[in-house]
């Protein structure tokens, strides 16, 4: 893996004029560089570290949206005639898939002083996969493309896992404490409102969706992933501590006992096990949709719409919200997910004329986007501000794959009852986010 002199990492550049007027504009720090938690390098850095960060991760959520696993993988998959119980795998493998591993790729990247390449690598290894995907909608069909699908999503999914430590950790180095939600918050607008145009430009069109389409939006999926990878390869990062980064398994099973040893840290696992509805419920919401209003490819071009709409508008105020006071942010959202889901299960249950459903669906759908938006700002922001140096990189690695198993069980247990009652499993995890709420407001203080 490549890793520069310390000397060339750990200078700092001078910035363009126009660049340090973007980083006032989108940080607020108009009144003096604000540098809390970080070093004097990278304070010096922090307007192009900003910048390059935005871009790099504003590219990453938009290939997220519109190669989505939750709207766009189940419609490919629909399209190819592949077998219809492996829609029930998509989510359940590319949410968990990129958690379980991360005690052990934890281990892994805190022996890498310069952090950034394990993300560059991550991002660059996901666009293959997508390359991959989009061969296979051209290429195969039935069952066979269903299960190259899955494969690559499932390296997909481990790539991520380590995109996701080694950003919290680069993000922990190089911007200052008290902008990392506003960061956060700029990322999610600005890609939704490309996917938001993406979502609108599907909309419009007629009928079912060709494989070539399908194809072609994987395959742009994969070019953002790579132009990611290449902006965020240019972060400066000055090398960090090393020290217990040859843990291996033993070690990376061991840092378990933080759940039993470190009071704040097992409730913050709690509430955000508690929110995960705010996730799993998002295919229900669809396919209650499309039970009553079709399956044609302008749904999902309303749905991913919806979704970037939902990141527009909601970002930028969680962000800021989210530096004041991230845990009112996550127990604001999660209730706010908690409340539509149940409001849908019951909407279901009721007789309701069809011209209504057209619009309760998407507007429901819009308001569980926003409510998820501040669910994972918040328990983000709240994660990296709680701890510093390689404790973050702990607290990361075991919350995410404690809730990684955790959503793979829910995932099957969800599955099973939603054969039964959709509705009902709507009430479970709706309920669930509503008391994940209720115990997030005791979580201590660690914001500004």
């Amino acid at each position: 893996m490549p890793d520069p002199s310390p000397h060339a990492e750990s200078s700092a550049p001078r910035h363009p004029d126009w660049m340090e007027s973007l980083y006032e504009r989108l940080a607020e720090d108009d009144e003096g560089r604000v540098c809390k938690a970080i070093s004097e390098d990278a304070c010096r850095a922090s307007p192009g570290n900003f910048f390059r960060t935005l871009v790099a991760n504003t590219l990453s959520s938009l290939a997220d949206r519109i190669a989505s696993a939750k709207t766009t993988l189940p419609w490919l998959l629909l399209q190819l005639g592949a077998p219809g119980w492996m829609l029930s795998l998509l989510v359940p493998i590319r949410e968990s898939g990129s958690m379980l591993p991360q005690m052990l790729i934890g281990a892994g990247v805190r022996r890498q002083p310069v952090r950034k390449w394990v993300w560059v690598w991550g991002g660059a290894l996901q666009g293959l996969c997508l390359l991959g995907m989009g061969w296979a909608a051209l290429a195969l069909e039935g069952a066979a493309a269903g299960w190259l699908v899955i494969a690559l999503l499932v390296l997909f999914s481990l790539a991520r896992g380590a995109c996701s430590v080694a950003y919290k950790d680069v993000q922990g180095k190089t911007i200052p404490k008290t902008r990392r939600g506003r960061l956060s918050g700029w990322i999610s607008a600005v890609s939704g409102l490309a996917a938001l145009g993406v979502g609108l430009a599907l909309g419009a069109l007629q009928g079912e969706g060709s494989t070539a389409l399908f194809a072609g939006l994987l395959v742009g999926g994969a070019v953002l992933w790579f132009a990611a990878a290449a902006v965020f390869g240019r972060i400066v990062e000055s090398p960090g501590a090393t020290e217990g980064g040859a843990n291996g398994v033993v070690e990376a099973f061991a840092r378990l006992t933080l759940l039993r040893d470190d009071r704040p840290f097992r409730a913050f696992v709690i509430a955000r096990a508690l929110a995960m509805g705010s996730g799993l419920a998002a295919p229900f919401y669809v396919a209650l949709a499309r039970e009553e209003l079709g399956d044609a490819l302008s749904l999902l071009g309303v749905f991913i719409a919806v979704e970037g709409l939902a990141g527009l508008l909601s970002s930028p105020l969680w962000g800021r919200w989210a530096d004041r006071s991230s845990r009112r942010v996550f127990a604001a959202a999660c209730a706010l997910a908690g409340a539509l889901t149940v409001a849908v299960a019951l909407w279901s249950w009721l007789p309701m004329p069809a011209w209504a459903a057209s619009w309760f669906y998407p507007l429901a759908f819009f308001g569980l986007g926003l409510a998820h938006a501040g669910v994972r700002l918040g328990r983000k922001t709240y994660m990296v501000d709680m701890a510093e140096g390689n404790r973050r990189t702990d607290y990361v690695a075991v919350s995410n794959s404690v809730i990684g198993a955790l959503l793979l069980v829910s995932g099957v247990i969800g599955g099973v009852a939603a054969t039964v009652s959709v509705e009902a499993t709507l009430v479970l995890l709706g309920g669930a986010g509503l008391l994940g709420a209720w115990l997030s407001l005791g979580w201590k203080n660690v914001s500004g």
